[in-house]
């Protein structure tokens, strides 16, 4: 008889050693307070705008509850492919280059799962979303992190790619606007990096979930430049430019090789996203518009609120482009980003994220969410600025 097996021993080794989330870590710890004002959580503080819930609410009332074709219900589709060629310069068929997800996170994970073979390496740039590297070792490849600097914006420059690229790269992950950051890219960055990818012949994934939450002059899609499409997944969803996240609905566009190579592995494990949640992203491309811009205004107005404070402790920070984040420097405190972060909510109940969450480049930061309303930002300005102080 064999020997017997613990519980532990019966998870995949590969599993077992992924880290857990340094941003789910850390949320267990505020969790357990009270009256803490959080700058932590990337998740917008509106609610779903009423025309939107509304038509989710008619798409359940008259029955629309049934499965929709495995890409995605046709109509919604449709409209993707407008409203990307409309805000993304991106020309796609509703038929073939395009599939709904549950999330952007279950697009990430059906296309790496669809494009990479064991040992094919992933470059992406650091500070980066959690999920990515994880993501990435789930399908057996190696994720190969770029490191960006607070010297260029945290923007990824095309020199420190060509460092890490070998005969093993298969694949370039970009997210801009970024998570953590706020970096953006203009179109000369785009173009240096289509440029790059295409010398190595480089699969491009482009993370466009805060693209709408621009507070630079928008530009096209690096999927869109010459020579792009061929080679491009661009990814999007509702959940922050509508503040939809609970509905967890998304899509890719991409060549109908890889949509129909994601479609498989997501016919076999999700087989749809909800029909309700499709029904209510439907009205949010044909009538979010004006909310969605009211929305992105408030951030801004916040954005410039609390890179000033912030600059003016001597927490310094650059004016991020686009997404709702700011990235300060804490390095002047004399603390480490794990921390600043863990005084600072027990010391004055404000919650920040460490910039080791976020990968090793991370130290010296942390994250701060201004999905949050104007009075909490400026009272957790306040108590930074206490904290500072007493140090």
């Amino acid at each position: 008889m064999k020997d017997s097996k613990s519980p532990h021993d019966w998870v995949a080794k590969h599993i077992a050693s992924l880290p857990k989330s340094g941003i789910r870590d850390f949320f267990e710890l505020v969790n357990s307070m009270g009256d803490v004002i959080s700058l932590g959580i990337g998740e917008p503080d509106f609610t779903t705008p009423w025309h939107i819930r509304e038509a989710t609410i008619y798409a359940l009332n008259r029955g629309f509850t049934n499965y929709t074709s495995n890409l995605g219900d046709l109509r919604l589709r449709k409209a993707v492919c407008n409203y990307a060629k409309e805000n993304f310069a991106m020309s796609c068929r509703p038929d073939t280059e395009c599939i709904i997800t549950v999330g952007v996170s279950e697009g990430l994970d059906l296309l790496l799962r669809a494009v990479l073979n064991p040992g094919d390496e992933v470059l992406y740039h650091e500070p980066c979303y959690v999920s990515y590297a994880p993501s990435i070792r789930m399908t057996h490849a190696v994720p190969v992190p770029v490191q960006t600097t607070e010297a260029h914006d945290f923007v990824l420059q095309v020199a420190d790619l060509e460092a890490k690229v070998t005969p093993r790269t298969r694949v370039l992950m970009l997210n801009y606007p970024n998570n953590p950051t706020g970096a953006g890219l203009t179109l000369e960055d785009k173009k240096a990096l289509a440029d790059f990818a295409i010398r190595h012949n480089l699969l491009v994934v482009s993370d466009e979930i805060y693209e709408e939450l621009n507070y630079i002059p928008r530009c096209p899609s690096i999927a869109s430049l010459p020579g792009m499409k061929e080679r491009s997944v661009l990814l999007n969803g509702f959940s922050k430019a509508f503040a939809m996240t609970g509905y967890r609905i998304a899509y890719a566009l991409g060549h109908p090789a890889i949509i129909d190579a994601m479609m498989k592995i997501h016919q076999y494990s999700m087989l749809c996203a909800s029909s309700i949640a499709q029904a209510g992203a439907l009205e949010a491309l044909q009538n979010g518009q004006e909310p969605r811009e009211a929305m992105r205004t408030e951030y801004e107005q916040r954005r410039n609120v609390i890179v000033r404070r912030l600059n003016e402790m001597g927490l310094t920070c650059f004016i991020p482009r686009g997404a709702f984040y700011v990235f300060p420097c804490i390095r002047s405190s004399g603390l480490t980003s794990y921390g600043f972060a863990t005084r600072l909510l027990q010391e004055k109940k404000v919650a920040v994220i460490p910039g080791t969450a976020f990968g090793a480049c991370g130290e010296g930061f942390v994250r701060c969410a201004y999905a949050t309303s104007l009075e909490d930002i400026e009272t957790a300005m306040l108590r930074i600025r206490e904290f500072l102080a007493e140090l």
